[in-house]
């Protein structure tokens, strides 16, 4: 390959990632000739043939512009590190939702369907059902329904946050909320901090956004803090996002001491923080939060009620400085018109209004703690430990025996039926081949253990 077609293929790579988008100004020849250690002139030959091909234009006396006519359709999968199949986050999500009823899901990130408010769920549809004909049948307001900002002031109010009610802003979804801050705060190219492991559609996410992702280990009481002080200082990122409770997928929960370190370093050099607390109702007690103790300042927080309520009544919410929220209710209003569905939102805030929330939550973790105890008594004899012993919640972190690889494990269950979730999904340095993530509200099946043991076996074997 010649030095000209080599800078032809760099600029094409630049387009295809979106590095460079339509209208995008390239590189000078100077500069573009520095970067790449080569003559002015090999760059003025590659940016000619770029044109003729109408990859680029010439504007006389302004420079090369890209002019998108060779840009390929987005495919996120493709974008970032190769992955296996089992190990990539948009294959895990797709069986698990995907998967008809004839598949178990220990895997999956949900409770089981009759662990959910259904009862105060049909009461509350049948209330709305002689709701007023402009609930039923207009757009949601920006912001979304005042009584349920309400209601999450209540909460954050317990919990030593003063806010009002224009400091938050109701989404469609938790994962959209988080949508909704990348296209706010983020630009390609920037560097994102996320927790190794971390819940796997933050990396997704992230990877459509474009965002250099940089992974800090997570330990038993939160992020590697010497890590996290190293990736500020050297990486120079633009958001870190994390859950502070009952973390996704580990189970643990950020101590005091790990949380006033992160957030001095973050002040210190500028750091938005968005802390994801879609856990918070499930914890026996609470444990430290960064939205607390930042004021939600340089602390955004979000969470949504899918894994408490309804995941089919979907809505989220964020919780954050004025500035930003206005930022964010224009992109709503950009992208959705308007906040989520107002008869989602009132669903939700006559479920938590009303006395049986309280109550449904209290029986939740109870059954939970008693799904644990069960999960860990099954799996010890099959030789796998739980890396921590959550407060609460439904996951559970397990390492495999030495010398077993999760993705295969989690191939040979899928051939069964079983849909499991291997540890390197969840991991940005694909340090987590001999984890598997359980969810222990969906374990209550024998032949999960049957199937998993001879998956085991077989892999010994072979």
């Amino acid at each position: 390959m010649t030095r000209t077609e080599t800078l032809m293929r760099a600029v094409r790579a630049k387009i295809a990632n979106r590095a460079l988008g339509p209208g995008d100004r390239l590189p000078s020849v100077r500069r573009f000739a520095q970067t790449m250690d080569v003559s002015p002139s090999t760059v003025v030959e590659a940016y000619d043939r770029l044109v003729a091909e109408g990859v680029i234009r010439a504007r006389r006396g302004s420079g090369f512009y890209v002019t998108g006519a060779d840009l390929p359709p987005m495919a996120l999968a493709e974008m970032g590190p190769s992955r296996e199949r089992d190990v990539d986050p948009f294959w895990v999500s797709k069986q698990s939702l995907d998967a008809d009823s004839s598949f178990l899901k220990p895997g999956c990130g949900w409770l089981p369907a009759d662990w959910m408010p259904n009862v105060a769920l049909r009461k509350g549809l049948r209330a709305l059902g002689r709701a007023d004909d402009t609930l039923l049948s207009d757009y949601g307001s920006t912001r979304g329904s005042l009584a349920l900002r309400r209601l999450l002031l209540g909460r954050f109010a317990d919990e030593g946050i003063t806010a009002t009610a224009q400091q938050i802003i109701l989404t469609a979804s938790g994962t959209q909320a988080i949508d909704l801050i990348c296209r706010l705060l983020l630009r390609p190219g920037d560097t994102v901090l996320v927790d190794d492991p971390c819940y796997f559609n933050f990396q997704a996410l992230l990877r459509a956004h474009q965002a250099k992702i940089v992974g800090i280990p997570f330990t038993l009481g939160g992020p590697d803090t010497t890590a996290f002080e190293q990736a500020l200082i050297h990486q120079d990122p633009r958001l870190y996002i994390t859950n502070s409770a009952l973390h996704n997928p580990t189970g643990a929960s950020l101590s005091p001491q790990t949380a006033h370190r992160v957030l001095s370093a973050a002040a210190a050099r500028g750091l938005t923080i968005v802390e994801d607390d879609i856990f918070a109702d499930f914890e026996p007690a609470p444990s430290p939060r960064l939205a607390v103790l930042d004021g939600l300042n340089r602390v955004i927080r979000i969470g949504s009620f899918s894994k408490t309520l309804s995941a089919s009544v979907r809505c989220g919410y964020i919780a954050a400085r004025p500035d930003w929220i206005e930022g964010l209710v224009d992109l709503q209003v950009a992208t959705s018109f308007g906040g989520p569905s107002p008869v989602a939102t009132e669903l939700i805030a006559g479920v938590l209004a009303g006395g049986t929330y309280r109550k449904h939550m209290d029986e939740v973790r109870r059954r939970l703690t008693q799904a644990r105890k069960g999960a860990i008594d099954r799996l010890k004899p099959l030789g796998l430990a739980p890396w921590i012993m959550p407060r609460g919640g439904f996951y559970l972190w397990c390492r495999l025996p030495d010398g077993y690889d999760s993705a295969v494990i989690a191939r040979r269950c899928m051939e069964e039926k079983i849909v499991l979730a291997p540890g390197n999904v969840f991991s940005v340095s694909q340090s987590a081949t001999s984890f598997l993530r359980f969810n222990v509200a969906q374990l209550n099946d024998r032949r999960i253990f049957s199937v998993l043991k001879r998956a085991m076996e077989e892999y010994r074997e072979g």
